[in-house]
């Protein structure tokens, strides 16, 4: 775990850093609020100690500049006696509490221990509404530009979206994009990955199935359209839909209705179909493995996402992207990528899109040491 102490008076500082050093914390101590807001910015912190009256820069600015650069560090403000009323309108104001001088190891030892749970808190939301609402769209190239503004225009409708592009380009991300920004976003995301659900399964995932339809069907089971009802139903991967569900999936877009597996009875549905594929449909529908009418019914609105190879520019964007995400994911350092590597990673081809970039980027976080140079791509890419 990494302290950072802030502290004009040097007997704290030190005081307090060889009490926690010995506690078996990494501890790091700047003597004004300015050494103390380079450090923060520069590097992640799990607590931040900082005193409140300081020359210069006041533990109160250097909460606020913190607070408004997104730093989700625990900020603990150090307080004298006279200080405790400014110190409330610094919990106020995003400080997550304070403590009073003299300092009392046991109180500090609680605070870090509170502290730590908080900041485990953030960081699992943080990657929960990540998972759920999907991450940023990074990039501003004119490929990902014209996804972004194809995004801004079906999104507010009830539009079925043919998303294509190859693995790893951020299909997925672009489904969830519209139904964040959709009339939906408040009911159900549900996501079915065809290629991973076996063909004698996909009916009774999609539709559900009643209780002794099958063998193991030892009870009522609600499928992926009950459960997006009223939301959006992402069908990724909808390439590798055996026939029979496709003939299924076509009465369910033309009728707006289903029967479970080993039911009679029709059930009505409200949902929004936004579907996935990285094959070359055309050439499935000539072999006889993709429907065509269902083709034609999924895409009311067709959306290509670009390789990476054909959005280089976006590299340095996604690169800064990847490093803020995975640091804070996993609790490692950031490190700067030197111009020279950045280059080098924008000359190479990425086979495997922006999925093999960010994982090029965490490899580089985890084995370099101060910086990523071009020699460390090399080395390691």
């Amino acid at each position: 775990m990494k302290i950072l102490i802030i502290d004009d008076e040097r007997s704290i500082r030190n005081s307090l850093s060889e009490i926690l050093e010995e506690e078996g914390f990494y501890v790091e101590a700047c003597e004004d609020g300015k050494q103390g807001i380079e450090a923060a910015l520069k590097d992640r912190f799990d607590v931040i100690f900082c005193d409140i009256k300081m020359p210069g820069i006041d533990g109160v600015e250097v909460l606020k500049k913190l607070v408004a650069e997104g730093i989700d560090s625990a900020i603990v403000m150090i307080s004298g006696h006279a200080d405790i009323e400014v110190a409330v309108d610094c919990i106020k104001n995003g400080a997550f509490d304070f403590v009073q001088k003299p300092l009392d190891l046991n109180r500090i030892l609680i605070t870090i221990k509170n502290a730590t749970e908080r900041t485990s808190l953030v960081t699992q939301t943080k990657a929960l509404k990540k998972k759920v609402y999907g991450a940023d769209m990074v990039g501003d190239s004119p490929a990902m530009q014209q996804v972004k503004d194809m995004i801004e225009k079906v999104a507010p409708t009830d539009a079925r979206v043919f998303i294509f592009g190859a693995n790893g380009t951020g299909k997925e991300l672009v489904a969830r994009n519209l139904h964040q920004k959709s009339p939906r976003s408040a009911m159900p995301y549900i996501e079915v990955n065809c290629a991973a659900i076996p063909s004698e399964l996909i009916e009774s995932e999609l539709f559900g199935h009643e209780k002794g339809s099958f063998t193991s069907a030892i009870k009522q089971h609600k499928g992926k359209f009950e459960q997006a009802e009223g939301g959006t139903l992402f069908l990724d991967e909808i390439g590798d839909m055996s026939l029979p569900a496709q003939a299924k999936m076509l009465r369910v877009l033309q009728e707006k209705k289903f029967t479970r597996v080993g039911g009679d009875k029709d059930i009505n549905t409200d949902v929004r179909v936004i579907a996935a594929t990285n094959k070359d449909l055309v050439a499935e529908i000539a072999k006889g493995n993709f429907r065509e009418d269902l083709y034609h019914r999924l895409s009311v609105i067709v959306i290509k996402v670009p390789s990476l190879d054909e959005r280089k520019e976006d590299i340095p964007a996604l690169i800064d992207y990847f490093v803020e995400q995975i640091c804070s994911e996993a609790g490692l350092k950031p490190l700067k990528f030197s111009p020279e590597a950045i280059k080098q990673l924008g000359d190479r081809s990425w086979t495997g899109n922006v999925r093999e970039l960010r994982n090029v980027v965490e490899r580089l976080l985890i084995l370099c040491k101060d910086a990523v140079r071009a020699e460390d791509v090399k080395a390691y890419v």
